[in-house]
Formats: structure tokens, C-alpha cells, sequence
């Protein structure tokens, strides 16, 4: 993964689905996608497999763009299927790198989407290529591809474990094999997300697995959520039925609290927490920690919309809708000078003057990154005749790199790194800045206090405890 330099939020690397045993597989893990789309939205692809043989179709743009057509889906039969969303970072997405992957090996095709990051992929990847291996694409998915190529196993499974037991990093994956079936996991310490679920006609023994990075894929399709995949386990869906390995042991778990603050969706369901309802607590936290006289509370949308409720509730401040998101914001816009350039903000946010105007306003937003959003936002609201404006987030202050997926800025290009509070409000143009603590987090999150939760979740963003060895940027080589 590499660094953006325009970023000013963090961005989510992708969204994984995948089906078996159902009828029209391929437009089942279509809606899927459709229903993952927040995860990535510069690219989308599918791979399916009839029985006999793998079909493929990929392309850039939205779900919506790449599969709206009828005659597309209809290249793409079987029943079962893996699609994949990707995000991109700096140089923007080519078609060579759209996910899944897939490679015809000597005992037969595999096709594998993955979401995350490995920390050792430059590694791996030097050390492959000095054996021979070329690579097609400049995703750290590829590994994976190369590593099944290489081993010495002889079943595609044991081939498949064998991968896995040389990266490190954060990650979910799914892959589709004719004899395996899908084979779905998540990495160790289940940084990244997956989520099992069930198709209608299971209660008789009949109905077909899914697998998705989040619960409202399973909601689109009406799958029945079944668990969580959990920290290194790995899933096998096939016509034998469903069988689970642990190659890794128990680990324990660091899911990324960050899903909780900004990535899922709000109606997702992840690690049996209610995503809506743990925003919705952060913004309680917030009020509690952080009180301001103001006249109303108006998130940020859209993230910062169940916070600014739970702010709203706990204050006693009503809540409005004083900012407007534009929803149909493409990213292909350019913008060629200065001037329009400042006026970007204003595409996919305006403010609702008569909500503003005369008003001392709360915002709540999920993050500051650069503090340039920040800063347009207040400004705009400003321009709409608030007489006051107060920043609360809620998340605590990011000062350092995701090295696990997420796509940020190195650190010191990151506002919290390099600024004080004081500084930071400054420079965004608000009246007061506050960040909720990281035990109001962990309280939102069902915790006493950070000291309690903290070895559930992965925090390094805001922390710089890595819990997973950082190998290429530490320079480590493996053997």
C-alpha cells in the first residue's frame, strides 16, 4: 500500500464477499458489493465458478458501473462466486490490480479477494521474484498468489496454510477453488473483518454460505448472520458442508477499533457490537468529557451523524442537520485552479443557512487527519452566519501511520503529530477543539477504561502500539 499525499480522512483499503450454493451467485455477490460499496469505491470485480469453470469480469467505477448490466452478469454463471471492492491510494486504480485475482496453477484455477495490508509483502516479494516468480499487479495480493504457486504441499488447502503461515500483516481474504470451495480467513489477531452468514432454506440443510466483510452485505441478500470469523481461523465451504481450522492457535484478538468510529456501516453488526450504537455512545462520551455551551449539535455527515445524536441526547442541545451531503459526487472531477480547487469541500457538503445563521454550533466529525476538510467545513460553516463554532471528535487524536490497511498520511504530515490542541483549533478556525479520551472510548465501547479494552482492539493510529510486526518498514529480511 502506498501513502497518499492528498488524503485529509483515512480511507479503508476494500470490501471481500463471497457465496456458495445458491442459484445466480455472481448477482447475489453483486448486491453484496453494492452493499460494501463505503469500503471501496474505485473498483469492482468478480470471479464465479460453474462446476467446470472459472468466469471473470472487472472494471473501475462503482459497483453499480461495472455490473449494472444485464449482459455482464450473464458471463458470470454458477453458484459460487467472491467479488471484491477495492479503494485505491496515490496514481489511482489500474485494471491489472482490480480484485480478485486469479491464476490457473498445475492442479487447477484460484481466484482469492483480500482487504488489508501485509506488512512483509516487499519482503516477500523481493524474495520471490529471486526465485523466478513474476508479478502482474503492484497489490501486496499477489503474495498470496505466488506463495500457493511455490509450496510443496500437495493439497490446494494445506498449499493455501502454508501462504498464510509466511505473511504478516492485517488482513481478511477469500478465495474459490473447484475442489475446496471457498475458503474464507481472517489474520491472526483478526485486525480486518469477516463475517459468516446464511442463505433462507438452511434450517432444511439446503441453504447456501456467505461470507462478507460486514453484516449489512448479509442484510442486502437476506442472509441470516451466523458469527464472526475469528483471529486466525480459517473456514472451508464446500459440498462436504463447513469446517473450520485454527492453524495459528488462540492469539487473542486487536480488531480495529477504527471500524467503529468511521469505516462500517452504521447498521453493521461487528465482533456482536452494533456499529450505530457504539457511535452513538462515543458522542454521549464526548458531551460527558466535553461540554460547551452552544444552540445546536449538527454532524458532519455522514459518519458523525449517530454521534452528534448520542452528543445531542447527552446535552440536552438540539440536534439539526446544519450541513448537507451531496451523495452524487463523483471522484473524476477536476480541478484546475486554486479557486475551484476551494470550492471542493462545497461539492459534497453545503450548509444549511437558516440551521446556522445566529447559532453557536457543535460539529462533530469522526477524525482529523491534515486539517484541511476540518478547516473548510468550519469556515463554510462560518460563511453561514454561525456566531460560534466547536469541533468535537470522536475518535482521540491520530498521530501515527496505519501500516494495516488503512490508507494515511506518514505521521508527520498528520495535524495531531505535529500540533497541540490549541494549535490544532487554531489552525482550524474553531472557537474549541476537543477529542473524546481514550477511556470515554473504550467506555462506549462496553469497557471500563482503555486499560481494560485495549488488548481487544488495534489503536495504533492513535497510540503507535503496533501489535503486529511492521517487517519492511523495519527492514527485517525473512529467511
Amino acid at each position: 500500500m502506498t501513502q497518499s499525499d492528498s488524503l485529509n480522512r483515512p480511507y479503508e483499503e476494500c470490501g471481500v464477499f463471497g457465496v456458495w450454493g445458491v442459484p445466480d451467485a455472481s448477482a447475489l455477490t453483486a448486491l453484496g458489493l453494492h452493499a460494501l460499496q463505503h469500503r471501496g469505491q474505485e473498483a469492482a470485480g468478480i470471479v464465479s465458478f460453474d462446476g467446470e469453470r472459472f468466469h471473470q469480469h472487472k472494471g473501475l467505477g462503482l459497483v453499480g458501473d461495472v455490473f449494472g448490466d444485464s449482459r455482464v452478469m450473464a458471463t458470470l454463471p454458477g453458484g459460487v462466486a467472491i467479488g471484491h471492492n477495492r479503494y485505491a491510494t496515490t496514481g489511482g486504480t489500474h485494471v491489472r490490480n482490480v480484485q480478485p485475482l486469479y491464476a490457473d496453477y498445475e492442479f487447477g484455477g484460484l481466484a482469492v479477494a483480500h482487504n488489508g495490508n501485509l506488512t512483509n509483502s516487499a519482503t516477500l516479494k523481493q524474495a520471490l521474484v529471486k526465485r523466478g516468480c513474476i508479478f502482474h499487479s503492484s497489490t501486496d495480493t499477489e503474495v498470496f498468489i505466488h506463495l500457493i504457486a511455490i509450496s510443496l504441499y500437495t493439497t490446494v488447502l494445506d498449499r493455501f496454510i502454508d501462504a498464510v503461515k509466511q505473511v504478516k500483516g492485517a488482513y481478511s481474504l477469500i478465495t474459490l477453488t473447484p475442489d475446496d470451495g471457498l475458503i474464507g480467513m481472517r489474520d491472526p489477531l483478526g485486525v480486518r473483518p469477516l463475517v459468516l452468514g446464511r442463505m433462507p432454506g438452511h434450517e432444511q440443510g439446503n441453504g447456501g454460505w456467505v461470507l462478507a466483510s460486514e453484516t449489512c452485505a448479509l442484510d442486502i441478500i437476506g442472509a441470516d448472520y451466523v458469527r464472526d470469523i475469528e483471529p486466525g481461523e480459517i473456514v472451508v465451504i464446500n459440498n462436504e458442508g463447513l469446517r473450520s481450522l485454527r492453524p495459528f492457535g488462540d492469539q487473542g484478538g486487536r480488531f480495529c477499533v477504527f471500524e467503529y468510529i468511521y469505516f462500517a456501516r452504521p447498521d453493521s453488526v461487528l465482533e456482536g457490537q452494533p456499529v450505530y450504537e457504539a457511535r452513538r455512545q462515543i458522542g454521549c462520551e464526548l458531551a460527558r468529557e466535553s461540554a460547551v455551551d452552544a444552540d445546536v449539535v449538527v454532524p458532519v455527515p455522514d459518519s458523525g451523524v449517530p454521534s452528534a445524536i448520542g452528543y445531542a441526547a447527552e446535552s440536552g442541545i438540539p440536534f439539526e442537520l446544519g450541513i448537507i451531503r451531496n451523495h452524487y459526487v463523483g471522484r473524476t472531477f477536476i480541478e484546475p485552479t486554486d479557486q475551484i480547487r476551494n470550492l471542493g469541500v462545497k461539492m459534497k457538503h453545503s450548509a444549511n443557512r437558516p440551521i446556522l445563521a445566529g447559532k453557536r454550533v457543535i460539529l462533530v466529525d469522526d477524525s482529523i487527519v491534515r486539517g484541511t476538510t476540518s478547516r473548510k467545513i468550519v469556515d463554510m460553516v462560518r460563511a453561514a452566519g454561525a456566531t460560534e463554532v466547536h469541533m468535537r471528535i470522536t475518535s482521540p487524536p491520530t498521530k501515527h501511520a496505519c501500516f494495516y490497511g488503512i490508507d494515511t498520511p506518514e505521521e508527520s504530515k498528520l495535524m495531531a503529530a505535529t500540533h497541540t490542541l490549541e494549535e490544532m483549533a487554531r489552525a482550524i478556525g474553531a472557537d474549541s477543539l476537543a477529542f473524546v479520551s481514550f477511556d470515554g472510548l473504550y467506555r462506549a465501547l462496553g469497557h471500563a477504561n482503555r486499560a481494560e479494552g485495549a488488548r481487544r482492539y488495534c489503536d495504533a493510529c492513535f497510540t503507535g502500539d503496533y501489535p503486529i510486526e511492521l517487517v519492511d518498514k523495519e527492514g527485517k529480511l525473512v529467511a
